[in-house]
């Protein structure tokens, strides 16, 4: 259930009718309720009419192309998007974390971790409010960061970052300075079960630097080489 007392929506995007009915009954024991698209056109236009709070997306639908279809999506909505595929490679994985995904799961996939992963990501799309000892605004030159009001300008202009945009950077920006490696990063941004996913990490950094540092200028996130990464510090 969600913080105002709704049903938690999911929508599924899914034409194989087993995984439907499996995923479908054990979100509804759950609380959710569900909705079910076979197509890529039915799909946006039920995250748009739908506001679902996650989105289960099978990359192997018809007259679409699955990663065009999580495009689509991500520039619609900050949903949170779990692609769930039985394409298992490395490339597919990445290409779908760029293109907006918050997650990627490889068929044939256990309804627990299914659970699991739902959790995880509803947790980044609704997190908690932040510790009174971290600070609710940090500013780097033009950039501004309020962790309070969950928004990000630059130049005077928004930023629009999705939730688990948003969850890194702000795990990077509260720890200003310090190195956060890969694992802690997966850690508390993802979840505890995300600790070797670490092109996760690679792939987010590479999406708020592309949002969020201009091109001539110095950087808001250091890579430190083999260890993980640092916000610039103060």
């Amino acid at each position: 259930m969600s913080d105002s007392g709704r049903r938690t929506k999911a929508l599924l995007v899914e034409d194989d009718p087993n995984i439907v009915d499996l995923v479908r009954s054990n979100l509804a024991v759950r609380g959710f309720d569900t909705s079910v698209s076979l197509d890529g056109a039915r799909a946006l236009e039920l995250v748009e009419t739908e506001s679902p709070d996650i989105v289960l997306l099978d990359l192997m639908l018809p007259e679409i192309d699955g990663f065009e279809l999580c495009r689509q999506m991500r520039e619609r909505s900050a949903v949170g998007i779990i692609v769930v595929s039985a394409r298992g490679g490395q490339q597919d994985k990445v290409t779908a974390l760029n293109f907006g995904a918050d997650d990627y799961m490889t068929k044939p996939f256990g309804i627990e971790e299914l659970l699991a992963r739902i959790t995880a990501t509803l947790r980044r799309t609704r997190p908690a409010e932040p510790v009174e000892a971290s600070p609710l605004r940090i500013e780097v030159g033009d950039l501004v960061i309020d962790l309070d009001m969950r928004l990000v300008t630059r130049g005077g202009e928004v930023v629009h970052l999705t939730p688990t945009e948003f969850a890194l950077l702000r795990e990077l920006a509260v720890n200003r300075g310090k190195l956060l490696t890969h694992a802690q990063l997966l850690r508390r941004v993802w979840g505890p079960g995300y600790a070797t996913e670490t092109e996760y990490v690679r792939v987010y950094v590479r999406r708020l630097r592309a949002k969020l540092e201009n091109g001539g200028g110095p950087p808001v996130i250091i890579t430190q080489p083999r260890a993980g990464y640092r916000f610039v510090p103060g």
